[in-house]
Parts: structure tokens; sequence; C-alpha cells
């Protein structure tokens, strides 16, 4: 029977160049009261190699790190009901996103949107998009990454680092009006919907 689960509220700079979009935590994470907990997801040490922090700090200094680089952190539901911890199994229907159309609108430095796997990005499309203005969807740049998840074993996680530094590193080296993520195939990447 798939269970109710309730995600975390963002962790928010003042100003953010930078919204790394999850799907929704995983059981090991909502047990733990932390984003990406579970000791085999690669999104910690990426972000540390990143940010130039050790992965095996506390939870409060990583954090911390990601203020300092202007990254915020978030997932597109605020709850769902799901049977474990898997993507494929968040019941679509019962699915409540978080209000990411209001925070695109609340802060104008925020340009890149990157999300931490397709499910993320696919959740997206579905909740948020029919939300956002378009207005709001020229001022912002979308990039798939591959997931940090020990469950995307198809991808090791030291390709997983290089794919996240390259399209991440230009966002965190030079003033994001600066910067465009190009999509898998090179072109950059938009708010139409596939």
């Amino acid at each position: 029977m798939a269970a109710l689960q309730v995600g975390f509220p963002p962790i928010l700079p003042d100003r953010p160049a930078i919204l790394v979009l999850g799907s929704m935590p995983g059981e090991h994470s909502l047990r733990a009261g932390q984003y990406y907990a579970h000791p085999a997801n690669c999104f910690w040490t990426i972000m540390g190699a990143l940010c130039g922090f050790d992965p095996n700090c506390t939870y409060r200094q990583r954090v911390a790190s990601l203020f300092q680089h202007r990254i915020a952190l978030w997932d597109v539901l605020r709850s769902c009901e799901r049977q474990g911890s898997s993507d494929a199994a968040i019941r679509a229907d019962r699915a409540i996103p978080n209000a990411i159309g209001d925070l695109l609108q609340a802060k104008p430095d925020l340009a890149g949107v990157f999300f931490n796997g397709q499910k993320a990005r696919q959740l997206f499309v579905r909740h948020i998009m029919p939300k956002i203005s378009r207005q709001q969807a020229a001022t912002v740049s979308l990039c798939p990454l591959p997931s940090t998840s020990p469950a995307h074993a198809r991808m090791r996680p030291e390709r997983k680092k290089e794919v996240w530094q390259a399209r991440l590193a230009c966002y965190l080296d030079r003033p994001p009006s600066a910067c465009q993520c190009p999509d898998a195939t090179g072109r950059d990447v938009s708010f139409v919907a596939e």
C-alpha cells in the first residue's frame, strides 16, 4: 500500500543563482530529515567537489557551503503517495507540487534550474510548467542532470560527477547571465514541454 510522504522546505540562499530540483526525498532521507542522506547517493560527493568541501563534514556545514555558492535545493513535489523510495512508485494522480513558480518569481537572480534525474524533470513539466509565465520562462535555463541516486546504476558515479561539474561550473564561476545550459544534444534547453 502506498504511503503519504511529505518532503522538506527548500534550502534557499537570499540570492540563489542555481536551483537543484529532485523529485521527492527517499525514505532514508525522510527518516534522517536531510536531503540526499542515503550513503550511496553521490549528491554530496559531487557538490563537495564542485564547492570545495569535504562531503563527510556535517550536514549543517554542507548546507552552509551551498549558501556560500548561491545554490538552492528543493524537490518538485511537496508530497506524494509512494511505496518505498523509488521514483517509479510515485502515484502521479496523488502528487502535490511545491510552489516553484512562486520561487522563480520571487528570486529574479535565479538563472539555472537543474534536475537531479529525469523523474524530477518529468514532474516539473507536468506540475510546474503550466503555472509558469512566458516571462519567467525566458529568464531561466533548464538543465537535466543524471540522477545521483544509487538506483541510477547505468552511469558510474565518476561520470555523473563529470557531467554535473561540466553543467554547473559556468554558473559557479561566472555571472549566471553569461551561462546557457545545453541539453544532451548540445541545444539550449527551454521551457517548451517535449
